[in-house]
């Protein structure tokens, strides 16, 4: 039998890339899945894709910025079920633009999804991962939560706060002997649509244009992006590298702590964002 057989599991940005391919796979082993996404007609895309019919799916449009409507929606999934056994904070957004560039607004914009959205969802359903004998707790963070680039110094911002959050949570649980394990994962380029929806600041930037900058440096398919995630958590990990190119800048930024910069075209630091 699969491991998550059976189970429950909550995933946020499953509209698409990395949380809808968790979504099938999931759903393919008979995991009963609770969705959330701000984008109805993704989110009712990945439902659609959903084949098993014995195990349940219910998706919910969920702004993970808001702490309220994160919390409305963990009180909606434990009338269903007392315990969980996965959940996966996910959601994300980009933002391509300098540091001066860049207004508080949208840095609060980017910050409130990639790095607050993911506080909300520990805060929001740790209580019923920690009612299950084993669960497992999954923070996506980014290879940009290993290393700065230019151009990218709020999503930088984000995916290290993810990582220094998650990092810490983990030894608060593990000294509470808690059943939840943790992990941070950090994937490399990943095809997803987070290039395509990203925001820019170069007016002359498209949608299309962003997309296809990205191509070139995607290393990893959603699917076996969402397949690492599924047996990294099974397996207990603590931190999870997705791709070659992700393997390749932690052993850089190992060797290299503050001359990393060198090693990377900037045409490869302005595109390889690959979260969901």
């Amino acid at each position: 039998m699969n491991y998550f057989a059976n189970k429950h599991a909550v995933i946020t940005g499953a509209g698409s890339g990395i949380g809808r391919a968790l979504a099938q796979q999931l759903n393919a082993a008979g995991c009963h899945l609770y969705l959330s996404d701000i984008d109805d007609h993704g989110l009712s895309a990945t439902i659609a894709s959903l084949s098993n019919t014995d195990a349940s799916s219910t998706g919910s449009i969920v702004d993970v910025a808001d702490a309220d409507a994160m919390n409305r929606w963990a009180a909606v999934v434990s009338q269903t079920t007392k315990e969980l056994h996965l959940v996966v904070n996910n959601a994300g957004v980009d933002l391509m633009a300098s540091a001066q560039q860049t207004t508080l607004e949208d840095f609060h914009w980017l910050m409130n999804i990639n790095f607050w959205g993911v506080v909300h969802g520990c805060d929001a359903f740790v209580p019923a991962l920690a009612a299950s004998a084993q669960s497992h707790l999954v923070n996506i963070s980014s290879v940009f939560g290993l290393i700065a680039v230019p151009n990218q110094s709020a999503y930088n911002a984000a995916k290290f706060a993810v990582r220094g959050y998650s990092e810490s949570l983990r030894q608060e649980l593990d000294l509470a002997n808690s059943p939840i394990k943790l992990c941070c994962v950090h994937p490399g380029g990943v095809d997803t649509n987070i290039a395509r929806r990203a925001r820019n600041m170069d007016p002359n930037a498209t949608a299309e244009s962003q997309q296809e900058m990205f191509a070139p440096h995607v290393r990893t398919s959603a699917d076996e992006a969402a397949r690492r995630i599924l047996r990294s958590a099974k397996k207990g990990q603590k931190r999870l590298l997705i791709g070659s190119d992700a393997r390749f800048i932690d052993w850089i930024v190992r060797l290299f702590p503050t001359a990393y910069a060198r090693f990377f075209p900037s045409d490869v630091t302005n595109s390889v964002a690959g979260t969901p």
